[in-house]
């Protein structure tokens, strides 16, 4: 885009958008994740409460 010498404010827009999706992807992964390390947390009788801060350090980290 910029060596196409586009709109400096077009450049932000697409870099925002990339931004966003990378957020939503990186959330979608945590999910998951976290949603199986709670079943087997459960599974194991084991408490749940680190799992879950596990997976709120990773999102506040991808921030």
């Amino acid at each position: 885009m910029m060596k196409k010498e586009r709109d400096c404010k077009n450049v932000v827009t697409q870099l925002s958008a990339i931004r966003s999706a990378v957020d939503r992807t990186i959330a979608a992964v945590v999910v998951k994740n976290v949603e199986e390390c709670i079943r087997k947390d459960i599974m194991a009788d084991k408490p749940t409460n680190e799992t879950v801060k596990q997976a709120m350090d990773l999102l506040l980290k991808s921030r």
